[in-house]
Order: C-alpha cells, then structure tokens, then sequence
C-alpha cells in the first residue's frame, strides 16, 4: 500500500512539474514576443499596443480566471492583434497559462 501511495504520489508530481513546463513552453512560444517573458509588455510589440503589465496586483485583481481564459481562446475584444487561440490551444492548455499568468503578479 505504501509503495502504492509513494508510485501514486510521484507521479502526481512528475505530472504537475510537467504541465508548469508546457505552460512556460507555451508562454514562450505564444505569448512572450507580446507580453514578454514576465508578463509586463516591455517588449516592441507590447509598447506599440500599449498591452497592460499583466504583474501588476491592480490586473491580477481585476481580472478573473474565467476573463483571461475567455481572451485567450477567443482574442481580444480591446486589441485586434491578440487573435484567438482555442483552435491552436486545447482547453487544458489554456488553463495551464492562467496558471501561469497567475505566477507573473509582483510580490
């Protein structure tokens, strides 16, 4: 049985560890040329739109998971050029980068 639980347990953990790997794959390879690699748009494409600094506690607040998955798989009603992603993205990647938008809030 506690062969069982320490197999059950460390796997859970490989697979955790694994999907906070596949969000930071898919924030680097989708989201960082915008958003940059710490969510605070200072990047050439995140000054000329003006992209909000996703660190920052007043957005994180402000904006429910459910808001950032909703602009993630369907775009961006206030920036045309944030397409949508829920036909490059499965759901559960998408969840996995909230997760990770989570991460990027000042301390």
């Amino acid at each position: 049985m506690k062969i069982r639980f320490a197999l059950l347990l460390s796997f859970s953990l490989a697979t955790a560890a694994q999907a906070d790997e596949s969000a930071a794959e898919i924030w680097t390879a989708k989201c960082k040329s915008c958003h940059g690699p710490d969510g605070k748009a200072q990047t050439q494409m995140g000054k000329k739109e003006s992209i909000v600094d996703m660190s920052q506690a007043a957005w994180q607040q402000a904006e429910s998971d459910a808001e950032i998955r909703e602009v993630i798989a369907e775009g961006s009603t206030r920036n045309k050029k944030m397409k949508a992603y829920k036909d490059k993205l499965t759901p559960q990647q998408i969840d996995s980068l909230v997760a990770y938008i989570r991460t990027l809030k000042k301390g």
